[in-house]
């Protein structure tokens, strides 16, 4: 018997949650997905010691304003990270815009806009990358735009069914809701204990991927955020699921049976429905696990960001001595 996590790939596209080199080209995930806070982890290894110095020694001719030079310097890091991934990776690699941004369309197209240019400069062309924004409706709008010129995109810290509608009309790429985080705040206002089949999050990425399919829309759905292989096994069959390392490991290990929860032919008829920023913020408003979880997600996300520039300019202070 194969294992569960060969068992997955044959029926869902398989995506590394992380930065860590080594892992990725030990468990050779079709795509990779980065965030800060796997950006900020992956520059603390030896793998990437050599990327940080040059980095340094890149910010230290560049002119302007310390903390542009600063920004500047934290972009071209997670460029680097982003650009290692993608040398091992047949498929994507997501990079994310500043968290900072997620309520800043125009801000977010720009940054955007600068990320695919950073990664063509090394020979990377956008159709290997996925941008990645905060499932706001500013992100979402700026995911519009971008998807019209090409720019593919994933929306991240999904939580609800009127997130998934609004990309749904954007046009979106990929959508990645959040399995894990959702389970947490259950958990955490409820005081309850879930089983695979009754977790909060798995139920919320059923639904999302039966609208979906019932109403062919073309948005990847993959699911992420995940606490533990159960989730995982009940969305095989999902367009795609991105796992860290460790449950990745966990599913190599397992030679048992993978029975397949998602199908395309197998959804219910759901009407097609519309959002648009009135309904789409009052939905949210109502979510109180999807508003929580939206912010507290930016506002993790944007704490990294602040770290990680911590530690740039640490490194040209060191650069300039």
């Amino acid at each position: 018997m194969t294992s569960k996590l060969e068992q997955l790939r044959a029926i869902t596209t398989v995506v590394a949650d992380t930065g860590d080199i080594e892992a990725v080209a030990r468990l050779k995930p079709v795509d990779c997905t980065t965030n800060p806070t796997i950006v900020l982890k992956a520059l603390g290894t030896p793998a990437f010691a050599d990327a940080v110095k040059e980095a340094a020694a890149w910010g230290k001719k560049q002119g302007g304003q310390s903390d542009a030079v600063v920004a500047a310097v934290a972009d071209r890091l997670a460029i680097s990270v982003g650009a290692a991934l993608a040398g091992l990776v047949p498929g994507r690699v997501s990079t994310e815009v500043d968290a900072d941004l997620s309520f800043d369309t125009q801000a977010s197209i720009a940054k955007a806009r600068h990320i695919i240019a950073a990664y063509k400069e090394r020979g990377i062309e956008r159709e290997r990358i996925l941008i990645k924004l905060a499932s706001t409706w500013e992100g979402i709008k700026a995911a519009e735009v971008l998807q019209s010129e090409g720019i593919d995109c994933n929306l991240t810290l999904l939580f609800s069914q009127a997130q998934a509608i609004a990309c749904a009309e954007a046009k979106v790429f990929l959508i990645s809701p959040f399995v894990g985080r959702i389970l947490d705040w259950y958990k955490k206002s409820t005081g309850e204990n879930y089983t695979a089949e009754t977790d909060p999050g798995v139920v919320s990425v059923r639904s999302i991927y039966n609208y979906y399919k019932a109403n062919g829309i073309s948005t990847v759905v993959m699911g992420a955020s995940f606490r533990n292989v159960g989730e995982i096994e009940a969305l095989a069959g999902c367009d795609r699921l991105t796992i860290s390392p460790a449950l990745l490991e966990e599913l190599d290990k397992d030679n048992g049976t993978l029975e397949r929860k998602l199908s395309p032919d197998n959804v219910k008829a759901e009407p097609l429905q519309s959002l648009d920023e009135k309904a789409f913020r009052w939905a949210m408003n109502e979510d109180a696990m999807a508003t929580e979880k939206l912010s507290e997600g930016i506002r993790l996300f944007a704490k990294d960001l602040v770290t990680l520039r911590e530690m740039v300019r640490k490194e040209l202070r060191a650069a300039a001595a």
